[in-house]
């Protein structure tokens, strides 16, 4: 297996870029783009794209489904999902509060889909309060909404949502027959956190999405997984939703090798998340720490605590060059998440000198700042 990393350079300063943003901003690997570049394709609206073809039936075999759908991203598959389960006008759907579905899609399952979304309260875990849920879903009250749907994310800001949660949550919607659907965009990276098979964490679930960028690597293409009517049916939203794709085997080439290939080489995106975390607790700072308890995947979270300094200037100065030193010469970039928060993402292309490069930054601009 040829993976393909390259380190950054600013040719105008010579800084070396480490860019912890998202793993969203992995690029497609050398065996990617020869994938790619050798697909074989067809029309996959007339349902004849046999690279695409052959994509949604290892995706469903791998998470114990009936059948898969290729879509253009996650947002795309959870909106499809809800329209799917949420077949009723005035269906209500449940979610976290703090969710991609409820903060990030745009409102999209009422926007589009007609579909009210009740949040409930965050766990730091993932989890919600399942009493509260129980309290939320509606009767046969003319007056109310008709609960039809829970919505679970996993991982949960890089952390894994603990399964014996999940199995409590599936007694109590098939108590209130609720459809059960997972945000998976990066179950992968859950699976390889927590030991457990994919099919396992998502055994519960009447349909699940999960993405082929990020930590997978590919440069788009998420799957949207479940029985083989759903997914007969989620192949007309993808339509009217203008997910209508047709010689896609080029991108579901891609998708292959990040199966195959890219989900072995989470375990190190994990492993160099851990060693970047333990660093800046290592530092001693009363101003800048990780809860390591809460690095459970490629995600790390900065806390700030300061009256002087917010995220937004932390992650500012972690990208800013302002002397001639070698370690601030390392560019950082990183996400302000809110004032006191601030979020850095491994991915395959972040390799062990990279890592050692943000180490050193870090260091700098801590000692400096405080």
């Amino acid at each position: 297996m040829y993976v393909q990393i390259e380190t950054e350079k600013n040719v105008e300063n010579e800084s070396i870029l480490v860019d912890l943003r998202s793993d969203t901003l992995s690029k497609p690997t050398k065996a990617m783009r020869m994938a790619m570049l050798n697909a074989e394709l067809g029309d996959d609206v007339y349902g004849e794209d046999p690279t695409v073809i052959r994509l949604e039936e290892k995706a469903a075999k791998l998470l114990g489904k009936e059948a898969a759908l290729f879509v253009t991203s996650g947002t795309m598959g959870n909106l499809i999902a809800i329209m799917n389960h949420c077949d009723v006008r005035g269906s209500e759907a449940y979610c976290g509060e703090e969710s991609h579905t409820m903060l990030h899609e745009q409102g999209g399952a009422a926007q589009i889909a007609g579909v009210t979304l009740c949040p409930l309260a965050n766990n730091r875990d993932g989890t919600f309060d399942l009493k509260k849920l129980e309290l939320k879903i509606k009767g046969d009250r003319q007056h109310e909404p008709i609960s039809k749907l829970v919505i679970v994310e996993n991982t949960f800001n890089g952390k894994i949502v603990p399964q014996t949660w999940i199995q409590d949550l599936a007694k109590i919607t098939r108590k209130h027959s609720l459809k059960l659907h997972m945000d998976g965009a990066r179950l992968w990276n859950a699976s390889v956190g927590s030991d457990v098979p994919v099919a396992e964490i998502v055994s519960e679930f009447d349909s699940v999405t999960f993405c082929l960028s990020k930590g997978l690597g590919s440069p788009a293409g998420s799957l949207l997984c479940g029985s083989k009517s759903f997914i007969e049916k989620a192949r007309r939203g993808r339509k009217v939703l203008g997910g209508g794709m047709r010689q896609v085997g080029v991108l579901a080439g891609s998708g292959l090798v990040s199966l195959e290939e890219m989900v072995p080489l989470l375990k190190e995106d994990h492993r160099r998340a851990a060693k970047l975390a333990k660093a800046i607790n290592d530092l001693g700072s009363k101003a800048f720490s990780v809860d390591l308890n809460e690095v459970q995947t490629n995600m790390i979270f900065v806390n700030i605590s300061s009256e002087k300094v917010t995220s937004a200037d932390f992650v500012q100065r972690l990208k800013s060059v302002e002397s001639d030193d070698p370690d601030d010469k390392i560019i950082v970039r990183g996400l302000a998440l809110t004032p006191t928060s601030a979020r850095f993402v491994t991915y395959y292309e972040i390799n062990d000198e990279l890592v050692d490069a943000a180490i050193r930054k870090f260091s700098y601009v801590v000692k400096q700042l405080e």
